[in-house]
């Protein structure tokens, strides 16, 4: 498959545009309704499936059948991430109107890291090709433990990453609106929402290990195992959205992933020294299996409507008031606050507030920034300014 330049150019130029519009559209905290991630996640799955057919036009059935494999794969592993993510938002009772925007960084250091996990792959496939046996392997043993462990959940709480985030990191104890690092009293302090932010990182970093081996069973093309995984991540947002309050009837999907995973598993061993199985038949089985445990997860839960997460009883974070936001310092320098004097009122003092030291009376044209009275006074005793 030759896939010139200006094509990957064009494509991580409508990737990095379409982060725009979406950083644009997002740009004030607000609660992402279910409407709102609805509309946003067909025009991603729009995007993705668009873009899939652009494949099959201009490099042929087999190629389009391929994305599209690996794109299913990728987008239903991703409904798994999404649910650890509202486990960590409900933990860390994040506020809703500020969830958009870890989610957004989330998926650009998603996109980065997998593009690395993409680059290291390929290149381990191409140099040592007894690495497919190693990824087979793990395919096999990772279907089988989330068979296994269907019923367990990820515990925040227990998380090695944000113990060691906690000793090392100096944090406030309350969100500042969607700041994720403030200044206060002059030291340099993360906010929860960092902390949210690392682990959901860290979270997609472990599925990612799962996934890339997943796809590069169904391809070995890195412009289609780029294309998918990207196409499918940039849908993640809304699909949390809109499946974030539904966590509780997809009983069975982990068990359908779990399945893929094996499934992928064998057809990778298969093809390494016996025979290769046809792209159609792998796209089928995929679809099969997740078509089967999403529909009897929704026929098992009838009748159960939309519920969230349950919370912390004593939230373990609160909400900065506007005062204590207003009274940070400049996360890059000093503040001075200063009370400044109408026009017409140049002919009486103004008053200054300098860090250290009492209110000064100065006229209305004096320089205020802070020294400069010093400056003023040599210069008047006539020493060189």
């Amino acid at each position: 498959m030759e896939v010139p330049f200006w094509v990957w150019a064009a494509v991580l130029g409508f990737i990095l545009v379409m982060l725009a519009v979406d950083l644009f559209a997002h740009r004030h905290a607000h609660v992402i309704g279910v409407r709102e991630a609805a509309v946003w996640s067909g025009v991603w799955v729009a995007f993705g499936v668009g873009f899939g057919a652009l494949v099959w036009w201009a490099w042929g059935a087999e190629f389009g059948q391929q994305y599209f494999a690996g794109y299913l794969i990728e987008k239903s592993l991703a409904v798994d991430n999404v649910f650890v993510w509202a486990i960590i938002f409900s933990y860390f009772a994040v506020p809703r109107e500020y969830q958009h925007r870890v989610l957004f960084l989330g998926v650009l250091g998603a996109l980065v890291f997998r593009g690395l996990f993409i680059a290291a792959g390929a290149l381990l496939i191409q140099n040592f090709s007894w690495i497919l046996y190693v990824f087979a392997a793990f395919l096999l043993y990772t279907g089988w433990r989330m068979i296994r462990q269907r019923n367990e959940h990820l515990d925040p709480e227990q998380s090695v990453v944000l113990r060691v985030f906690r000793r090392f990191v100096p944090m406030t104890d309350a969100f500042y609106g969607q700041k994720l690092v403030v200044r206060r009293d002059g030291v340099l302090l993360a906010t929860p929402l960092l902390a949210v932010l690392v682990l959901v990182e860290v979270t997609d970093v472990v599925f990612a290990v799962d996934s890339i081996p997943a796809i590069f069973a169904v391809t070995e093309e890195v412009f289609l195992v780029f294309t998918a995984n990207a196409f499918a991540i940039l849908g993640l947002r809304a699909m949390y959205f809109l499946l974030a309050d539904l966590i509780h009837r997809f009983v069975y999907l982990k068990v359908g992933l779990a399945l893929v995973l094996i499934w992928v598993g064998i057809k990778m061993l298969l093809k390494i020294d016996l025979f290769y199985i046809p792209t159609s038949i792998s796209l089928a089985v995929v679809a099969t299996i997740l078509t089967v445990s999403v529909v009897t997860s929704l026929r098992a839960t009838r009748g159960r409507g939309r519920r969230a997460l349950p919370a912390p009883p004593v939230p373990p974070f609160r909400t900065a008031s506007e005062a204590e936001i207003d009274a940070l310092d400049l996360l890059w320098g000093r503040r001075y606050p200063t009370v400044r004097r109408g026009a017409g009122e140049a002919d009486q003092d103004a008053v200054e507030l300098h860090d250290g030291g009492a209110p000064a009376r100065r006229g209305a044209g004096d320089d205020i920034r802070p020294g400069a009275h010093d400056d003023h006074d040599r210069h008047h005793e006539g020493e060189p300014r």
